[in-house]
């Protein structure tokens, strides 16, 4: 859309910090539904556009609306005098922002990340942390704790997340704050002043390690210069015939960790009176139980932990104890895969995925309940 058309708003001329052989500066969000990349998105190419002085586009791709499915959000923006004439993905970004700290576990997130470009996190760790974990190369990688920004203004990861995004991207920062203020004025105007302190923080608060060297772009997993971005499974030269579905989903093999914003519950055995109400409010099955006897010698089942891989963190067993032996915990790196108690430990073994278990089966046992479906049918 033409710059600043049918808007008055003050426009500042803004140079863009980098452009690529069209003439486009790129981004990309990575996020899951919930924490507003999508309306971040959003705000920045109106900010662009409307206050500086620049042709852009917005758009987003994603699956079933509903939180804790995966989310990108693209903006790209070029120079007034030019035309954005594509509506493509944006898969070799100079800006990426990953709004949750578990996609760097489930999803490529730096897939086609230009050299010399900007990779944020939304996470406690430091910027070297994140460097090596992805193995980059080439790139600026930079972290702000958005999450525990919008936890104490009482806003969301978004606002934080694009005063980030303002800083590394050397936007004008006053333009998006106007936008911001513009965009919630319209249905939240109580919730304007904390947005803006939220963005002020984000983009106050950001850690950035510049880039050590430059390299080519950075691929599928095997650092910088491997691939220019995700390579499709299937094309029309090896498609199955009829399109086959080859490899069909598997819910036992499903890692939901990545859906949570940034909060689990957490299970206390002592305050436990085993109600079972927590496995009635589950919709993920992830409660762990084991037979045991009491002191009557009678029968009966007892709670043994949460296997994190199925919890996407609704907290509706956090709502539903009545003894609070389940509370609420914000989130830290590695606390899910230290204190998981594993549903199916014959496939935590396989998958090498570990977490506790109370009893390991008999090979025999694995095999019979194999055989019979029970695996299918307990999940």
């Amino acid at each position: 859309m033409p710059a600043g058309a049918g808007v008055k708003v003050r426009v500042r001329d803004v140079m863009l910090p980098v452009t690529d052989d069209d003439g486009f500066y790129e981004l990309r969000f990575e996020s899951i539904g919930g924490l507003g990349a999508h309306l971040a998105g959003q705000i920045l190419a109106e900010a662009g556009v409307l206050r500086m002085g620049l042709n852009g586009a917005h758009f987003s791709s994603y699956g079933s609306e509903k939180k804790g499915s995966p989310v990108k959000s693209f903006v790209r923006f070029c120079r007034p005098e030019q035309e954005v004439r594509t509506a493509s993905p944006v898969q070799q970004p100079h800006l990426v922002a990953v709004f949750h700290e578990g996609l760097l576990k489930t999803e490529n997130v730096a897939s086609g990340l230009r050299p010399g470009g900007v990779l944020l996190v939304n996470t406690k760790q430091p910027p070297q942390a994140i460097r090596e974990r992805l193995g980059l190369k080439g790139v600026a990688v930079g972290t702000v704790d958005a999450l525990g920004i919008a936890v104490e203004e009482k806003t969301r990861v978004n606002t934080a997340m694009l005063g980030a995004v303002a800083r590394a991207g050397g936007l004008d920062q006053e333009a998006v704050k106007d936008t911001i203020r513009a965009t919630f004025e319209r249905k939240y105007p109580q919730l304007v002043e904390a947005n803006l302190r939220t963005f002020d923080r984000g983009f106050a608060e950001l850690r950035l390690e510049p880039a050590a060297g430059i390299d080519g772009l950075v691929g599928d997993g095997a650092g910088a210069g491997a691939s220019q971005g995700p390579v499709p499974l299937y094309g029309y030269l090896n498609a199955p015939i009829g399109g086959a579905i080859t490899n069909p989903g598997n819910t036992a093999l499903k890692d939901l960790s990545a859906s949570r914003q940034g909060f689990l519950p957490v299970f206390d055995r002592d305050k436990c009176i085993d109600c079972a109400l927590c496995e009635l409010a589950c919709p993920d099955f992830c409660f762990v139980w084991e037979d045991s006897r009491d002191p009557g010698d009678k029968k009966w089942r007892r709670l043994v932990g949460i296997d994190y891989q199925y919890c996407k963190g609704c907290m509706k067993c956090v709502e539903i104890c009545p003894v609070a032996a389940l509370t609420e915990l914000r989130e830290a790196e590695g606390y899910a895969d230290a204190h998981r108690v594993a549903q199916f430990p014959y496939l935590s073994a396989a998958t090498g995925q570990g977490g506790h278990t109370p009893a390991q089966p008999r090979r025999e046992d694995v095999s019979a309940a194999v055989a019979g479906g029970a695996v299918r049918a307990g999940r």
